[in-house]
C-alpha cells in the first residue's frame, strides 16, 4: 500500500478530488496484481507476467479421457486436475480486476472528453487554466497503457492494444491543448469512442493510418503470434499451444508433401526466375481456368484471360474491395462471418461491412438456425441506406465460414437476383468448395449457373489453403466476367505476386486430376469424415449444442451455458482460459456474431492433437462449471 500512495498523492495535487480517489483505487490495484505476480514469482508458485511457468521442466500427466480410458494426455503447466481453481494461468490471473480498472478509466476518460467539448463552447480568453487537465489526461492515458500492457502479459516491448482511448497531448508557451487522437477512418467525429478497434496509442513515428493498421494487426493476430511462438509437437514440445481457432488443413501433409516432392514438381526455369505478367504467368492461369471449369461445372470452358493469381485469397479480397468501393462505401455480410474481411477491409480500402445478423433460433418464419433469407437483405439494404450509407456490393462465403452451411442453388440465384436490382456487386468466396464431405449434401457454385443475372458485378474467390492443405503457398484466385475489374486487381500484382517456381508447381498440381480424383480427394474426404465424427461425438458426450453440417474444416457450436451472465466480457473470459490451457479455439465475437457465447472449433487436424485438445477442452469446461457454481453459491449468500 506504501508504494502506491505517492502516486496518488501527485494524482490529488494535479486534479480533483474525485479523479484522485478513483487514481488511488487504480494505482493500488495496479499495485497489489504487480505484487501477487512478484511474489508468487519469487516463491516459485506462478509464471512470470507474460511467460509460461515450469517450461524448463515440463510436467506431463498421463490421465483418462472422456471416454478413451487408455489415451494418455499431456497438461499444459498449472492444469493438473487436483490443482482445481487454485492455479490460474497469466491469461485470466488479473482479468477480472483489469476489467474494473478499464471501465473505471474510460468513464473518466469520458469525462475529460465532455470537458474539453463544452470548453470549446467557451471563447479562448475566458478559459480556465488547462495544465491541470493536461496532466491529468496525460497520466490517465498511461495508465490506461499499463492496464493494457497487464492485460496482454507483454514483458517484451509495449506493442500497441486496441480498444484504448488515446490522447494526443500538445503543449506550447502559451498554455497546454489536449484532444482525442482520432482514426482517419473518422475525421468527421469529435469525439472518440472509447472501445472501438481502431483506438490506438498515439506514437511518434507512425502516422495515423500507421497507428491503425498496427492496432488492427495487434488485436486480430496476437493469440496466433502467441502459438507461433509455442507451438504443440508430439515429441519436442508436449504442452505448447494446439491451435483448434485458426482453420488450417493438416488432415493430408503426408500425400501434399510426397505430390510435391515427385520429379515433375523440381523444375527451374529462366522463366522461373524472373519478374511475371503481374495477374499470374499465362500457364497458370490456363490451367486455373481448366480445374475451375471441371470442379465448378461450368457449362462452358472458363476464360483464362479473366483469371487473377495473387498471394492468398485475403490478398484478392482486399484489392477487390480496393477497386470496387471507394473509402467509406460498404458491402453486406451475413454475419457470423470470418473475421478476416474485417482485418482485410480495412487495410487498403477502408470500407464498412455491414453485418447482416441471422439469428440461432429456430422460428416458423426462420426454421433453421442462421438461416440467411432475401428478406433479411433487404432489410439491412433499407436500414443502411436510411442511415446514409452507401452500399456497393454483397459478400457471401459459400461454404459458409463458420456455420459450415452450403447454398442450395435457389438461394444462390435469389441473392444474385437481389444484387441485380439494386446494381450491387457480389464477391463469393468458395474457398472451401472440394471440402464438403457430407455425401447428402452438394454443393453449387455461381459458375455452375447456365447464366448469371450480372456477370459484370459477379466475382469468384478460390484458392488452395483450404481444400489442398498447403496454405503456406499464398496462392489465391480470382474470377471474373469484367475485365476492367480484372484488369484493376490484376496491378496488385506488382505487390502481391507468386514467386514463378511456386507457380509452376501449383500449376504441376492442378493438371494431375487423376491423382486429385483417386488419391486425394477420396483420402481427404474420408480423413475430414472421421476427423468430424470424433469431435461431433465428444461434444454430444458433453451436451454442448453445434450446428451439424458437412463441410468445411470447423464446427460452429454454442458455449453459452458456460456464461454467467451471458456477455461478450464473459465470452472473452472463457477464451482466456482456453489459453490458460494452452488451447486456442475462435470465439464467436471475431466472426460479428451479435449473441455472446459461440465458439468455432476446427478439427481437420491429426488424430493425436485432436486427442490432447478435447482433453485441455473437458478440463477447462470442468473448471469453469465450477467457477459458475462458486458464483452463484457468493450470489445467493449476498441476497
Amino acid at each position: 500500500m506504501e508504494s502506491a500512495l505517492p502516486a496518488a498523492g501527485f494524482l490529488y495535487w494535479v486534479g480533483a478530488g474525485t479523479v484522485a480517489y478513483v487514481a488511488l483505487r487504480i494505482s493500488y490495484s495496479l499495485f497489489t496484481a504487480l505484487r501477487v505476480w512478484g511474489l508468487s514469482h519469487e516463491a516459485g508458485v506462478g509464471p512470470r507476467l507474460g511467460e509460461w511457468a515450469g517450461s524448463s521442466q515440463p510436467a506431463e500427466a498421463e490421465t483418462q479421457s472422456m471416454s478413451h480410458p487408455s489415451d494418455a494426455v499431456h497438461l499444459p503447466w498449472g492444469q493438473m486436475g487436483s490443482q482445481g481453481l487454485g492455479n490460474q494461468g497469466v491469461h485470466t490471473q488479473p482479468m477480472e480486476m483489469m476489467l474494473h480498472l478499464k471501465q473505471a478509466i474510460e468513464k473518466h476518460m469520458r469525462q475529460l472528453a465532455t470537458r474539453h467539448q463544452q470548453q470549446d463552447l467557451v471563447p479562448e480568453d475566458k478559459r480556465p487554466y488547462q495544465a491541470p487537465g493536461e496532466q491529468e489526461a496525460l497520466l490517465g492515458n498511461l495508465m490506461y497503457q499499463l492496464v493494457n500492457l497487464l492485460q496482454s502479459g507483454a514483458t517484451d516491448g509495449p506493442g500497441l492494444q486496441p480498444s484504448c482511448p488515446s490522447l494526443d497531448v500538445k503543449g506550447d508557451a502559451g498554455g497546454g491543448q489536449w484532444q482525442w487522437a482520432q482514426s482517419s477512418r473518422q475525421p468527421a467525429q469529435p469525439g472518440y469512442q472509447l472501445n472501438d478497434p481502431e483506438a490506438t496509442f498515439v506514437s511518434q513515428h507512425l502516422s495515423r493510418r500507421g497507428i491503425d493498421i498496427s492496432a488492427s494487426y495487434q488485436a486480430s493476430f496476437q493469440d496466433y503470434k502467441m502459438y507461433q511462438g509455442d507451438k504443440y509437437h508430439e515429441d519436442e514440445n508436449t504442452l505448447g499451444f494446439i491451435n483448434l481457432g485458426l482453420s488450417e488443413n493438416k488432415l493430408c501433409l503426408d500425400l501434399m508433401t510426397e505430390r510435391l516432392s515427385q520429379s515433375d514438381m523440381n523444375v527451374i526455369e529462366d522463366v522461373l526466375l524472373q519478374y511475371p505478367d503481374w495477374s499470374g504467368h499465362p500457364f497458370l492461369r490456363e490451367e486455373v481456368a481448366r480445374f475451375l471449369t471441371c470442379y465448378c461445372k461450368v457449362p462452358a470452358q472458363l476464360d483464362p484471360e479473366n483469371v487473377v493469381v495473387l498471394n492468398g485469397c485475403s490478398s484478392v479480397f482486399s484489392t477487390l474491395a480496393m477497386v470496387l468501393c471507394d473509402p467509406g462505401e460498404a458491402f453486406l455480410t451475413p454475419t457470423p462471418f470470418y473475421g478476416g474481411f474485417v482485418f482485410s477491409s480495412g487495410l487498403y480500402s477502408k470500407i464498412e461491412l455491414i453485418p447482416v445478423h441471422l439469428d440461432s433460433e429456430s422460428t416458423d418464419a426462420n426454421p433453421c438456425p442462421f438461416q440467411l433469407t432475401v428478406d433479411k437483405l433487404e432489410r439491412a439494404l433499407l436500414e443502411s441506406t436510411l442511415a446514409g450509407k452507401k452500399v456497393r456490393g454483397l459478400i457471401l462465403i459459400n461454404p459458409q465460414n463458420p456455420l459450415g452451411d452450403v447454398y442450395s442453388r435457389d438461394l444462390l440465384e435469389e441473392c444474385l437476383g437481389f444484387a441485380k436490382r439494386y446494381n450491387l456487386h457480389v464477391i463469393i468466396d468458395e474457398i472451401y468448395m472440394l471440402s464438403v464431405f457430407d455425401d447428402s449434401v452438394t454443393f453449387h457454385s455461381v459458375l455452375s449457373m447456365e447464366s448469371l443475372p450480372d456477370p459484370n458485378r459477379t466475382h469468384v474467390i478460390w484458392g488452395t489453403s483450404k481444400d489442398f492443405g498447403i496454405s503456406g503457398f499464398r496462392f489465391g484466385v480470382l474470377y471474373t466476367h469484367n475485365k476492367e475489374v480484372a484488369s484493376a486487381v490484376s496491378s496488385f500484382g506488382y505487390l502481391h505476386g507468386i514467386s514463378g517456381i511456386a507457380q509452376y508447381k501449383l500449376c504441376r498440381l492442378l493438371q494431375d486430376q487423376e491423382w486429385i480424383d483417386t488419391v486425394y480427394l477420396p483420402t481427404y474426404r474420408s480423413r475430414l469424415q472421421k476427423a468430424h465424427r470424433y469431435i461431433t461425438k465428444k461434444l454430444k458426450a458433453l451436451g454442448i449444442p453445434f450446428l451439424n453440417r458437412g463441410s468445411g474444416l470447423y464446427i460452429w457450436i454454442n458455449l453459452q451455458v458456460y456464461l454467467d451472465p451471458c456477455t461478450f466480457e464473459e465470452e472473452l473470459l472463457l477464451h482466456h482460459h482456453f489459453l490458460d490451457n494452452k488451447l486456442m479455439l475462435s470465439r464467436g465475437k471475431t466472426y460479428t456474431c451479435k449473441e455472446p457465447g459461440w465458439f468455432r472449433i476446427v478439427f481437420a487436424d491429426k488424430p493425436l492433437r485432436l486427442k490432447q485438445a478435447m482433453y485441455r477442452f473437458y478440463q477447462v469446461l470442468e473448471e469453469q462449471k465450477q467457477r459458475l457454481r462458486v458464483k452463484q453459491l457468493e450470489s445467493t449468500q449476498r441476497e
